[in-house]
This record gives C-alpha cells, sequence and structure tokens, in this order.
C-alpha cells in the first residue's frame, strides 16, 4: 500500500484556487480529461455515463475534454500539469496508469508522484475467445492443444501493451504456452482475422467480444475476472474452469492532480460511490460493459500500486518496449 503524509495547512496560506475550491466547490463547471478520442470504443462512452451522473449531483456541468494521444500518455500529462484547483480530473485506465510505466523508456508523467486518486470506478475484464474450427471448446481444451502444438495459435491484440496483448501474455506465462502474438492497429481488423482463421485466438475485451460470441461466430473459452459477467452469464471464468489467478482487464480510476485540496477529492470520492451505489446508475454502467467497484481513496491508491507492479511483471517477461 502507498502511504502519504498529507500536510494541513492553515485557510491562510492555501492557494487561491485550492481556497476556492474548498470553499464553494464547485462554483464553475469541472473537467474530466479522457486520454481518447471522442466516441473511441468503451473508455469514452463509461466517461460519459460517469459524467452525467456526477453532474446530476454536483449541480454543476461536468465536461468530457478528449486528448488522445500516445496510448493516453498525451492526455494524462496534460492533467499532471493542471492547476489542483478540483475543477481537472483524469478518466485514468490500465494501459496509462499500469501498463505505460513498464512499456515506455521515457513517460511524460508518473501516476503515483503526480496524481492523486480519487476512486476505483470499475473494470472491464478481457475474455478468450477462439476461432470456431479451432477445436477446443473449454479452456482446459485450449491449454492442451495449445502445449501439444507450441508456435500454432497466434493470438491478435490492439497493440504491443494493450490489455488484449498482456492478459495473452499473463495467460502464456501462467500455462507455460508457446503462442505468437500478432498486433493490429485496431480491434476490428484482428475480429475479422479471428473470424477467417488467420489467427486462433483474442483475448478481447467483454465488450469487444460480445457481438461475435451472441452471433456464435467465435467460442467464448473464459472470462478473465473474479466474478461472471452479467452480459454472458453461461462463460465460466478462468478460476471455475481451473486456472485460477488468471483475471485481467481494463479497469478505470479517476485521478486528480497532485496537491487538489482532500476536502474536494472526499466529496468526489463521495459522489462517485453514490453514482455506483445507485441501481439505476450502476445498470448504465454494467451496461456498457463494467462491472462497477468503488471504494475509498485508499483502496484505489492500493489497488494502483498492485496493478503497476503486475504489469511490470507481464511487460517485462513479454519484451515489449515502447522507446
Amino acid at each position: 500500500m502507498i502511504l502519504r503524509r498529507h500536510i494541513l495547512a492553515a485557510p491562510a496560506l492555501l492557494a487561491p484556487g485550492a481556497a476556492r475550491a474548498q470553499g464553494a466547490w464547485p462554483d464553475r463547471p469541472v473537467r474530466i480529461v479522457v486520454p481518447t478520442a471522442g466516441g473511441a470504443g468503451t473508455a469514452d462512452t463509461l466517461s460519459r455515463i460517469m459524467a452525467q451522473e456526477l453532474e446530476r449531483r454536483l449541480g454543476q456541468r461536468v465536461l468530457i475534454e478528449n486528448r488522445p494521444g500516445a496510448n493516453g500518455n498525451v492526455g494524462a500529462a496534460h492533467v499532471a500539469r493542471s492547476a489542483p484547483d478540483g475543477y481537472t480530473f483524469l478518466w485514468g485506465w490500465a494501459g496509462t496508469l499500469a501498463t505505460n510505466v513498464t512499456l515506455y523508456a521515457d513517460l511524460p508523467f508518473d501516476p503515483v508522484r503526480d496524481f492523486e486518486p480519487v476512486v476505483l470506478v470499475g473494470n472491464v475484464p478481457n475474455i478468450l475467445v477462439v476461432n470456431k474450427d479451432l477445436g477446443p471448446r473449454t479452456l482446459a481444451e485450449f491449454t492442451a492443444f495449445a502445449r501439444a502444438n507450441p508456435g500454432r495459435i497466434n493470438f491478435g491484440s490492439t497493440g504491443n501493451g494493450s490489455s488484449m496483448h498482456l492478459a495473452g501474455e499473463l495467460y502464456r506465462q501462467m500455462t507455460g504456452t508457446d503462442m505468437q502474438h500478432v498486433p493490429y492497429s485496431g480491434p476490428a481488423a484482428a475480429v475479422t482475422d479471428l473470424l477467417s482463421g488467420r489467427i486462433q485466438a483474442m483475448f478481447n475485451l467483454v465488450t469487444g467480444a460480445l457481438p461475435q460470441v451472441q452471433s456464435g461466430s467465435v467460442v467464448p473459452v473464459a472470462v478473465l475476472a473474479d466474478a461472471r459477467v452479467p452480459q454472458l452469464p453461461e462463460v465460466p471464468t478462468a478460476a471455475e474452469a481451473g486456472l485460477q489467478g488468471l483475471a485481467f482487464g481494463t479497469w478505470f480510476m479517476v485521478m486528480a492532480p497532485k496537491g487538489t485540496p482532500e476536502p474536494v477529492l472526499a466529496r468526489l470520492n463521495a459522489l462517485a460511490n453514490e453514482v455506483i451505489a445507485d441501481p439505476a446508475a450502476a445498470a448504465r454502467l454494467q451496461a456498457a460493459g463494467m462491472a462497477p467497484l468503488g471504494g475509498t481513496r485508499a483502496r484505489a491508491a492500493a489497488f494502483l500500486a498492485d496493478e503497476i507492479a503486475l504489469h511490470r511483471r507481464i511487460v517485462r517477461a513479454s519484451g515489449a518496449r515502447i522507446d
């Protein structure tokens, strides 16, 4: 767990922006920076649901500002440099906050040093799906097939260091199987090749794999999560299928620039947890593929530290690197 010392300053010594944030916060619109393009999949969709729900509770506009680039690094670096006045936050996720720490040789921010965790919002798990003509229908059958055919299985992803890549690497490392990673520039091309048999497997996000699973175009083998997902209740978890510890997904966390006043952080954490506890709001998040989590700021900080360590181990073992 990450431990931090918080120094309480007298109100007269606070910077004007911090003093205003501690008083009538928020007295103007709040920005949440999403480091991906607008309309670009799950991250953007979930951020807009959360922004709408927070706006209802804050009584101020909550604006989404898309700042894509460098696997989320552009938007995250912008927030890290922003004034810690309670009006700029980051909609961060596993890749930007955990994977990139090891994947990039020169990261323009430090997720622990430069940010305050606000809340762990939720997780979108990965799911192992295979070409329907490959043969295996269960995780045990797939692992046996992979071991009996070293180098034959190619698994696709959206690029080095992506959730799909690292989920596959974690599986490969845990099972000792010899599979080849094939990176694509986007999920559509990878899915096309999976359906045609050019690649044999994907560790896709549940949200991305859902249409193919529901149409019967691919075989869903196992969900990489602690519990079954409501969208595919018939698909077992990896643990249920016999492989304990194989859990991986893209989690989302709201972060604030380091130095943001504690009362602001505490209130936003409380309101985010209200959203997650609200059945109607939680249903909106779940419909978009997320398993809501929530919890304290301390939980978010401890979770982030654990995930950075996990992603460091997987990335280093995979040999992936972006200079």
